[in-house]
This record gives structure tokens, sequence and C-alpha cells, in this order.
């Protein structure tokens, strides 16, 4: 068969550039192929040096009964080798696929079915962007009349292949900024309704030595025992700073597995270790013109105690598998509740580096030592948490509730003040809120273990019926409601009754009837 071939060169051209999606255009050229040679599939693929590998940029089947499962082909020694020789073929005929150590591989690899190929290389502006597959079922099926029509389409199947890996960029930096977008708004939604409640009582020092250091970019060490709020006094002195339109990254070092901390801070490059497929931006670089928090710093392991001290003196950073370093402009502030100068003293925590992070310490003081805040923080939960949990209107507090808050230690501090206020309301919606059976009463001597006496029943329900009838007494028979039975054990009212029916106890009605 006789072809014209200025005739196939357009034919072919006008297919390739037909779609803006290269698979489309790719599989419509296919159809075309196949009226004038075997074409059972083709694909355009990438040598990775760095990775070993061959990554399949697009693929084009005639049946559409092949899928590609991993873009990535991983190549034995020998593959490779022949990949990186100088003077290997522009153009070459594979017609028996079991003889060339490439074209073995990655039939194998993909599960595809042992074809003929022409592998074409394609160059743009006499550099090498990549290699056109074209394959046939079974061996012997292509001719050098075949190699060479197929090598006219060289110059238009570089030109895609180069328009489909900047198409594929474009993705990635777009996926990347989304990525980046999503994860500012979930810092600045956890951060939100976050009011610094108490800077003008207990936590009024600690808010004046944010203002003073806020404009500047010397690292501060906030030091506090967990649950004080470290992480909202960080944010304070970001919104504060000029850093404030910045990003501003949270980390907790004491979160992160040791293996892949490097990698998480500090970024890596592709091919750096197994699974790197991409390059990937660490929290240093997320937070370029930002702050960045380094929470629990004490947890960090010593390798990279090392790094971080790099990075404070230079404000560079390598990411892991890289060779160049990357500028970063940061604010670095850092949080423990650890004593970091025992631990230097232990040899657990490098000196020079406490030297650098200890510029500007602020202690923020736990809640036992502002109890003149409670009140506040309780209001401003309660407001918080109704919406949350979807409440018409925020519950009351009883009489003395405040009170008996201020009079426990909260070693949990803040955050433990939130959970106990979030939980008297999921277990009284209406109020009064009343925080007696939630937290220990103060003074009250603990209760020793005991032995059971020897007419004491050890069966659950005896003891179960037993201590709600106490409790029944006690409330005057009262099962709802404020100083009833329900509320002093700790669970819904409907739940108790079921609890009572089933241990045939009496109440209401029952009882008088």
């Amino acid at each position: 068969m006789t072809i014209d071939e200025k005739d196939f060169f357009l034919q072919a051209t006008l297919r390739i550039c037909s779609s803006l999606d290269i698979r489309t255009a790719m599989r419509r050229c296919l159809e075309y192929l196949g009226h004038i040679m075997p074409a059972d599939w083709m694909s355009l693929n990438l040598y990775e040096s760095g990775l070993g590998a061959v990554r399949t940029v697009a693929m084009a089947t005639g049946s559409g009964d092949w899928k590609v499962t991993e873009n990535i082909s991983p190549l034995p020694q020998e593959a490779r080798d022949f990949l990186e020789r100088p003077d290997r073929p522009d153009v070459r005929i594979v017609n028996r696929p079991d003889l060339d150590p490439v074209t073995k591989n990655m039939q194998k690899y993909r599960d595809l079915p042992e074809s003929s190929v022409i592998v074409v290389l394609l160059k743009i502006e006499d550099r090498q962007a990549g290699a056109l597959v074209l394959a046939a079922q079974g061996e012997n099926r292509y001719s050098d009349e075949h190699a060479r029509l197929l090598s006219l389409l060289r110059e238009p199947f570089a030109i895609a292949l180069s328009n489909a890996l900047t198409h594929q960029e474009l993705l990635r930096l777009k996926d990347m900024l989304v990525e980046d977008n999503l994860y500012l708004h979930r810092e600045i939604r956890s951060l939100s309704g976050d009011e610094i409640i108490g800077s003008d009582f207990g936590l009024k020092e600690v808010m004046e030595l944010a203002r003073q250091v806020a404009p500047l970019d010397s690292p501060v060490l906030l030091l506090g025992e967990t649950g004080v709020g470290k992480e909202i006094i960080a944010h304070a002195i970001h919104s504060l700073s000029p850093r404030r339109d910045g990003p501003f990254v949270v980390v907790n070092c004491g979160a992160i597995p040791e293996t892949l901390i490097d990698s998480e801070l500090f970024g890596h490059e592709k091919g750096a270790f197994t699974g790197a497929l991409t390059q990937k931006r660490g929290r240093f670089e997320r937070a370029n013109r930002g702050t960045i928090l380094l929470d629990e710093i004490g947890e960090l392991p010593p390798p990279a105690q090392v790094r971080m001290l790099r990075v404070l003196q230079s404000k560079e950073i390598e990411r892991v598998g890289g060779s160049e370093p990357i500028a970063v402009d940061i604010r670095i502030i850092a949080a423990t509740h650890r004593n970091l100068k025992d631990m230097v003293k232990a040899n657990q925590f490098r000196e020079d580096l406490w030297f650098r992070l200890n510029v500007f310490p602020v202690r923020i003081p736990p809640l036992r030592e502002r109890k003149e805040d409670i009140a506040a923080l309780v209001h401003h939960f309660i407001v918080r948490k109704s919406k949350e949990l979807r409440l018409l209107k925020p519950p009351v507090l009883a009489q003395g509730a405040i009170d008996r808050l201020r009079a426990y230690s909260w070693p949990g501090n803040v955050r433990e003040l939130e959970n106990v206020v979030e939980r008297a309301m999921i277990l009284d919606k209406e109020g009064p809120l009343r925080f007696d059976h939630l937290i220990p009463i103060p003074g009250e001597p603990e209760v020793p273990p005991s032995h059971p006496r020897d007419n004491e029943s050890l069966k659950l329900d005896e003891v179960v019926s037993s201590h709600i009838q106490r409790v029944l007494n006690m409330a005057k028979g009262k099962v709802h409601g404020p100083g009833g039975a329900a509320e002093v054990l700790g669970i819904n009212p409907s739940t108790l009754r079921a609890r009572m029916r089933h241990l045939g106890i009496a109440y209401g009605r029952r009882k008088r009837g």
C-alpha cells in the first residue's frame, strides 16, 4: 500500500492537535494509525533517571481493555544502563520483546500482552523530551517502513508531550495552592472565636509582653503547662505583627514520627526515598513570609535539633534529597510544657538551640493562678458550645456554680475547663448548669478501697439498684430536673427510668400506686 507522506503527516497531526486532553488526542491518532499499520496501543513516556523508572505521561488503547494501574514502572539495572546510553537510536523496532530489557520489563510490570513495539525518541530544540511507543500484539509485527512513517510524527508528538507535561505541572501547582488554602482555612477556623479571655486580668502581663515582641522578628519561647492556651497566644503575636497577612503554620513536634520529621519540616525532593514520587514542600516553606509555631519543641529528636539550629541561624533549609539551600523568611515561635533548662543539663536538649530559642521567653500562668478569668471563660465556652450543639439558647448557670469551679485546681487548665463545660451542656441542655458531679469536691476525703461486708451483695444489678435507691432518697424521689437523681448520677433521665424499670425500682405514679 502506497502512503502519501504529506497526507499521512497532515491527518495524524490534525488528530494529535484535536483535543486539549492528551489521551483523547492519542486515541484518535491511534485509530487513524490502525488503518495504516498494526496499532493496538500507544503511550508517551519519560525516563526518570533519579527514580530508575519510566513514567507514563499518557496512554491510549484501541479496545480499552487495558488500564494503567501505576504510571511508574521500575526498571532493572540492565534496562537503566540501556536507556542512559548516549548512542541509543532515535527510532528502533522491537519485534522480540523478550530480548529487549526495557520492553520486556515494561510489558510485564504493566500486565500488558506481549507485543512488538516501535520506540521513537522525542526531542524539542535538540533536548530529549521523552519517547513515543506504538505497540501491536504478537511478534514481528513491524517493518522498517512502519518505523519510517511513525518517525514523521516525531515533532507533533514532542509538542504534545511538552504541552501535557506543562498542563500536569499547572495542575500540580493548582493543587498545591488549593492544599495551602485549605490548610490555612483550617488553621483560621481552629482559632476563630478563640479571643484572648483574661487579657485584662490573669493574662494582662502576658498580653503586654506579646504586644512588645510582636513587631519584631525575634524568636519567642512560650512556656506553660499543657492546656493553658500557648497556641492562642502564639496566634495573637502573629496577628499583632507585620506578618499578619502571611501564613500561620502550627507544627506539633511530638506528634510527628521520628522517621518523617525531616520530610514534614523541610520537605523532600522527588526520588529522595522510596515513595517520594513528587517534590513536597515542608512546613517551613509553607510558613514563608509568615509565622511558624513549633509546639512541644522539647520533643524534637537530637538530629532534628541540629537542623533546627541551622534554620534559626541562617534562615535556610535543605529538602531531604536536595543539595541547594532554600531561603525562608519566617518568624519562629516555640512552645513547650517541659523545663528545657533541665533537659539541657540532662543532655536531652542542645544548649546552643536553647540559647537561640530563649531570646524572649513568655510564661503563661496556669488556670489555678488566674481564677479571676474563670467566669469569663465559662461564659465564652457556653456561648460557643451552644452554637456547636445547635441549642436554641445558651443555658444559664446554677446558683454557686462559678464558686464551685473556682474551688477546683484545674490540672488540665483551660482545656479541661472547656471539656467540663461541654460535658455539662451535653448532659443538661436546658440548664441550669451544675458541675458538682463532674469535678471532685474540695476537701472530700478519698474513700480507700475496702473489702465487701459479709452480707454485702457482689451482684452488679443489686449493687446498681441499691445505689440508685440511695440517690433517689437523697433527691426525695425526684428523677428529672435540677437536683434530681438523673442529674446527680450524671445520666439522661430517660436512661435512668429505663434502668429503674429493668431493676424493678418503683418511681412516680407506680410508687404511689
